[in-house]
């Protein structure tokens, strides 16, 4: 379930802040991972959000955001690292044969 709220504060240096809201009495903790966004993630003061949060301790708060949105429709999530798909990236090595007198692998 969402919930409606209001940013009380946000250190884009640091990537965390906290949410106010009715049904997080005392805040709610948020990592800029937690921002369903394009690009750069960050929040300001004052900037009305929905978010969905779960019960923990966090930094002396007892809730964290697991997803955070602005604007009406709740974004789709994607994928690994959901919600935002943060920290989800792909390596492929390709290694070439060596020539003749070449060594392949050191």
């Amino acid at each position: 379930m969402s919930e409606t709220g209001t940013v009380r504060e946000f250190h884009a240096d640091e990537g965390w802040g906290v949410i106010d809201a009715p049904g997080v009495p005392g805040g709610c903790w948020v990592h800029f991972s937690a921002i369903a966004a394009p690009g750069y993630r960050s929040l300001r003061a004052g900037q009305a959000v929905t978010f969905r949060a779960v019960r923990a301790r966090q930094d002396g708060y007892a809730y964290a955001a697991v997803k955070v949105w602005t604007g009406d429709q709740e974004p789709p999530d994607t994928g690994p690292g959901s919600p935002g798909g943060a920290y989800d990236s792909t390596l492929t090595i390709t290694y070439d044969a060596g020539g003749p007198g070449q060594s392949v692998g050191g």
